[in-house]
């Protein structure tokens, strides 16, 4: 395993990380959770990323069953508040309440004093901005969380958000999570670069697509797949999707790697990444993304994956 230094801070990640979305405590039990994360630790991955929403907060909850196993500074545990979380108009949202109400109940289901990253999880028009830098920036220096950062927002929100804080002199966000694969590469053009301009670290979800580029696509969708179960890949698997798909497997068959591995170590290879943040149902996925982090990928290839996967 590698480590990244999350943007001008001093913290380190490990390059392939591992998340809980649509897993942890929900279509993964609690053992094979715990199996997964015990083998993502043993290979060198300190980051664990969750959200509240996550399972309804079930995923944090076995996560925290799983930290005593483990000395909490070794670790990078993100949670993330925005996402309703209950019936009540102030259960969703950036407001000083929920942003509050929110990190106590994640600390408490992950039975941790601090979260080491807290995201605010998509932009909120509903309150003002400087409200919500505000109590970001109040748990900063309360110790409950070391950093804060923002996801999926867009350039000119990050630069506002930057604004603000040296207006104020509040902390301000250090790490952005974005949506980046070979088959969406939209903050290619203004999130990366304004996010390496603002010191920011951006650590990237769904870098496989949601599995399409593992290559278990490349001929339909197999039964028993997810893709088979939920309509999620109804817009996104047609035959210009499957043609790059094969021209993916392809390259990879010829570098003697997986499908899934060139498609991580392709968003590797920019500086601008700090870590790609995998799933797994099980543990032999962890070791096959951890061996990605090691991947010299030939620049040849990546510009040729470049031009495959153009828009």
């Amino acid at each position: 395993m590698n480590y990244r230094r999350m943007g001008r801070t001093g913290l380190q990640i490990s390059s392939v990380s591992i998340g809980g979305w649509l897993t942890f405590g929900g279509s993964v039990d609690a053992s094979n959770t715990k199996a997964i994360i015990r083998a993502a630790v043993d290979a060198g991955v300190n980051f664990i990323d969750l959200a509240d929403v996550y399972s309804q907060g079930a995923a944090e909850s076995v996560i925290g069953d799983l930290l005593g196993e483990y000395t909490r500074s070794d670790l990078v545990i993100s949670s993330k508040v925005f996402g309703r979380m209950g019936e009540g108009p102030n259960d969703r949202g950036l407001s000083r309440k929920h942003i509050v109400e929110s990190v106590e109940g994640s600390l408490r289901r992950l039975k941790t004093d601090y979260l080491d990253l807290y995201f605010c999880h998509r932009q909120d028009a509903d309150t003002p901005l400087e409200e919500t830098v505000r109590a970001m920036d109040d748990l900063v220096h309360q110790g409950k969380i070391h950093y804060w950062g923002t996801s999926v927002w867009p350039s000119d929100a990050l630069q506002d958000a930057h604004d603000l804080c040296d207006r104020r002199g509040y902390y301000a966000p250090l790490v952005e999570q974005p949506q980046y694969s070979l088959l969406e590469r939209s903050i290619e053009k203004d999130v990366l670069p304004e996010a390496a301009r603002l010191g920011m670290g951006v650590v990237v979800w769904s870098p496989l697509a949601g599995g399409l580029l593992t290559g278990k696509y490349n001929d339909g969708v197999p039964a028993g797949s997810r893709g088979a179960e939920t309509k999620w890949l109804d817009e996104k698997l047609n035959d210009k999707t499957v043609e790059q798909l094969r021209k993916l497997s392809v390259a990879a068959e010829a570098l003697g790697v997986q499908p899934s591995q060139l498609a991580l170590a392709w968003i590797l290879r920019r500086s601008e990444i700090t870590s790609v943040i995998t799933g797994a149902t099980r543990p032999e996925h962890v070791a096959m993304n951890v061996e990605a982090a090691e991947l010299e990928l030939p620049a040849d290839v990546a510009e040729q994956l470049s031009e495959v996967f153009a828009s």
